[in-house]
């Protein structure tokens, strides 16, 4: 049988518009509303967005990234994988933290140092994590910046929700996904909607390649030849 070669790793750009927002619509339109720039620079302001694995938090940082970015301005960005030690670039329009739950010493070290110097130059910081500022177990000074400004939780989708997110990501990539397909990835795979996506994306691509139809076969078949 021939190996078809999947990018299982290959991932949608985050977009605001592909995020599907279920119970986080109040707080995803805040946030676009604060992205909104004032005149040529970028609205100077603090927020922190929390909440459980899969519900987006990083999808939503990375749209803002490439709002920004899209705008003319470059963002600083640090994260848990971050290992090297990064100064801060006085030409950053704005800064961008996630998993900071998850940072060592060294990181939280870069953090509060970025803090102060965005603070200082009028820079706004959006920052992700797992947990409530309070509950963060991170250095105090940096704790206590994470929680100045706005801070924002996210929920995960209900299961109808999930169901409904999936239906619209189908249908923009022109993919018939029956019900009995749907039940069979969602009693099978993570139900984080990331990962679902990823999945979705996996299958589209694999359909078109066999010139097959979504089926149950199709997505046993994809996995034997992953």
């Amino acid at each position: 049988m021939q190996q078809i070669a999947l990018d299982i790793g290959l991932v949608p750009v985050p977009t605001f518009d592909n995020y599907f927002p279920g119970p986080n619509g109040a707080t995803v339109a805040q946030l676009q509303t604060w992205l909104q720039p004032q005149g040529a620079a970028v609205s100077p302001h603090t927020s922190y967005l929390w909440g459980p694995q899969g519900s987006g938090k990083s999808h939503l940082l990375q749209a803002a990234c490439d709002q920004w970015g899209a705008q003319g301005h470059l963002v600083g960005r640090l994260d848990a994988q971050t290992d090297e030690a990064r100064v801060f670039d006085e030409r950053w329009a704005a800064v961008v933290m996630d998993d900071v739950d998850a940072y060592n010493p060294a990181q939280q070290h870069t953090a509060f140092s970025w803090f102060v110097q965005a603070h200082t130059l009028q820079r706004p910081v959006l920052a992700a994590g797992l947990l409530a500022p309070q509950q963060l177990m991170l250095r105090e000074d940096l704790r206590t910046r994470l929680a100045w400004g706005h801070v924002l939780g996210l929920e995960l989708l209900s299961e109808t929700q999930t169901r409904m997110a999936l239906r619209q990501a189908a249908d923009a990539r022109g993919l018939a996904l029956s019900d009995e397909v749907m039940d069979f990835t969602l009693r099978r795979f993570s139900r984080d909607l990331g990962s679902l996506m990823q999945l979705l994306d996996t299958l589209d691509r694999y359909a078109l390649q066999t010139q097959r139809a979504l089926t149950i076969p199709l997505v046993k078949s994809m996995l034997e030849n992953a």
